[in-house]
């Protein structure tokens, strides 16, 4: 590791190159500054990253002649720039984006950006909290640079040898900390029901986010419950600091929270800083759907736009426009159903724009992409209820998604889906039975002798 001024660092990229950007927390500012001053220079960059957090200056209008973004997640910085056509978004698992930088894949890399730590007495950098796609950037990238935070907290899990960073940079900066919204009263009523549906004993993947943290905010009353996920973070702090999330009963690292990524608070950052009980590992083994499937009473919890009546989950697009990404959604849904015990859970809000939009929608709207199958569903989680859509007929799950839509659209999803012809020839506007509750949330009693059983 040669440690050089900014700009001669970033000026190891030229014209044509792909730069990759490390992201989340991590996302390296200083040098993303210095390659933009470098704009007038450059042309044709290609910027290659997941969400990354702060500003993109290289997204910005007046750089579109220079550097064209490509977003393997679409984050709220760049998502005007993909909308309007002068950024492209690459949909794909997430499990697979270490591959695409591999020799002989879609994306080979000239140059990575990254924010590590100082390297430790055996010459190793940690990738801090965020490991996810990075290190394989790091590993196959033609020259890495990289930004050296001694704030960066050090994680286990994973070894980046410092011999691999051409040229450094030293930057003593703090980490972004996202800004804590207070969801509305359907996010508790949301993570009661999800709640309702987590054994004791069990390991959760969950992300950031409303919906997360409602649910890790009504498991005080578990016991032993591990992670495995592809983020975390605040959230769990009090599950931990309570005994709740222990880790006991993995089945694969027992007593460790395994992970891809961080982001969250200063609190959560120095939980996790020397950390032994935490291991931050790459997408390609956190999201391996084989890895996750190990884990018994596998959980995964996973939010939407929206879902339609006959189960289609509709996660990266608003209509034709794109919005955020595939992520590991898919990887967790799938791993979860295939493990023993597991519980793959969609859950969402059943409106949107202060009520007047339904996410339980008749049809997937025009032009929307579908990130999870109607073959891959399971669970879906309203704050009106949760039913289990798994090995139902088409007619069932609409009637059951109808069930714990808002109350103002169920009477015209059931209108639409009788057009639709998913609720049987004998529909004539009536409810149409489903053959039993099994698929309906467990009572308070049921729920009661499970969890302590």
């Amino acid at each position: 590791m040669k440690f050089v001024p900014i700009e001669e660092a970033v000026g190891i990229v030229s014209p044509g190159d792909r730069v990759y950007l490390h992201g989340g927390a991590a996302t390296p500012h200083a040098l993303i500054d210095a390659l933009v001053a470098r704009a007038a220079e450059l042309h044709d960059v290609e910027i290659v990253s997941l969400h990354t957090d702060g500003p993109a200056k290289f997204a910005a209008p007046e750089m579109e002649a220079h550097f064209r973004h490509n977003a393997l997640f679409i984050g709220a910085n760049t998502r005007a720039a993909v909308q309007e056509g002068r950024a492209d978004y690459t949909p794909i698992f997430l499990s697979e984006v270490p591959a695409l930088f591999k020799p002989g894949g879609p994306l080979p890399l000239d140059v990575a950006f990254l924010h590590v730590t100082p390297p430790d007495d055996d010459g190793n950098c940690s990738m801090g909290v965020s490991v996810d796609v990075a290190l394989a950037a790091a590993w196959n990238a033609r020259t890495v640079v990289a930004q050296v935070n001694p704030n960066m907290p050090h994680t286990d899990g994973h070894t980046l040898p410092s011999s691999l960073i051409k040229r450094a940079v030293w930057v003593e900066a703090s980490l972004p900390e996202p800004h804590q919204v207070n969801p509305g009263e359907e996010y508790a009523a949301i993570g009661n029901a999800v709640a309702a549906l987590i054994d004791d004993g069990a390991t959760l993947q969950m992300g950031i986010g409303a919906v997360p943290n409602a649910v890790l905010a009504s498991l005080h009353d578990h016991r032993d419950l591990g992670i495995h996920t592809e983020m975390f973070s605040d959230g769990i702090l009090p599950l931990v600091e309570s005994g709740v999330i222990t880790g006991a009963r993995k089945s694969i690292h027992p007593g460790v929270i395994v992970s891809a990524f961080v982001i969250g608070s200063e609190r959560i950052y120095r939980f996790v800083d020397r950390n032994r009980t935490v291991q931050l590992r790459p997408v390609d083994y956190t999201n391996n759907v084989e890895v996750i499937a190990a884990n018994t009473k596998m959980v995964a919890i996973n939010s939407a736009l929206s879902v339609d009546l006959t189960g289609q989950v509709v996660s990266d697009s608003i209509g034709p426009r794109f919005y955020s990404g595939i992520g590991g959604q898919v990887d967790f849904i799938r791993g979860a159903a295939r493990s023993e015990g597991g519980v793959p859970v969609i859950a969402l809000p059943s409106t949107a724009k202060d009520g007047t939009i339904s996410r339980i929608s008749a049809e997937v709207a025009a032009g929307a992409g579908v990130v999870t199958t109607r073959g891959d569903v399971h669970w879906v989680v309203t704050e009106y209820g949760a039913r289990n859509l798994h090995g139902r007929t088409i007619r069932e799950r609409a009637r059951m998604l109808i069930d714990i839509a808002h109350p103002a659209y169920r009477a015209e999803l059931e209108e639409q889906a009788g057009r639709l012809g998913y609720l049987g020839r004998a529909w004539g506007g009536g409810p149409a039975a489903v053959k039993d509750d099994a698929c309906v949330l467990p009572t308070a009693s049921e729920r009661a002798r499970r969890l302590h059983s």
